[in-house]
């Protein structure tokens, strides 16, 4: 099998990170040889955090170059056009239309991007957007936006049946978060 190359980019303090532990994890449990590589940056101040999930039958190296990604998934429009170049041709990202105002942006020094979405369509890659903070509310509390996105991303993964991914959540979220993040994945997952 050839390796699949994953990349889940967003701002600190979003979740990022136990939503690639959950992919991780959930590969591991389908039999592929799994490489993660969290990249935190700012992440305490609200700065890029990128990690990159790998996995096929065997894998030698966590790290994804530009042009490689099969699917980025991202938590906020601009981090989804900060990292759109390491996109594979045909490649698939799955945005959150979240908009999250950098440090330049709130200081008034920069103007946040207009057109994001039609920007990362003009690239030609298969984009799939989401007001997936909605969902998470909806499902009872913001914080569970990472899980509504890893419901949708479930959708596009095939080889991973749903079993799985709940039994990888009751392996990975506290207890007492569970129920929610269960429901918030469903609903993303439909939405």
């Amino acid at each position: 099998m050839e390796t699949k190359n994953i990349m889940i980019v967003g701002v600190g303090g979003q979740g990022t990170l136990l939503a690639s532990k959950l992919l991780g994890a959930a590969l591991l449990k389908m039999n592929y040889d799994v490489k993660v590589s969290e990249v935190h940056g700012m992440s305490q101040r609200g700065g890029s955090v990128v990690t990159y999930v790998r996995y096929g039958q065997k894998v030698y190296s966590p790290i994804i170059d530009k042009g490689e990604a099969d699917i980025i998934l991202s938590f906020e429009l601009l981090e989804a056009a900060r990292w759109i170049e390491y996109l594979k041709q045909g490649g698939k990202i799955l945005v959150n239309t979240q908009r999250m105002e950098p440090m330049p942006v709130i200081i008034g020094a920069s103007k946040y991007p207009d057109d994001i979405e039609g920007k990362l369509k003009n690239t030609g890659a298969e984009v799939i957007t989401g007001d997936f903070l909605s969902v998470a509310n909806e499902a009872g509390s913001s914080k569970a936006v990472n899980i509504a996105l890893m419901g949708k991303l479930s959708t596009l993964f095939d080889d991973i049946p749903e079993s799985i991914w709940i039994e990888t959540m009751n392996e990975i979220v506290p207890a007492k978060f569970l129920d929610l993040n269960k429901k918030a994945f469903e609903l993303g997952k439909n939405c």
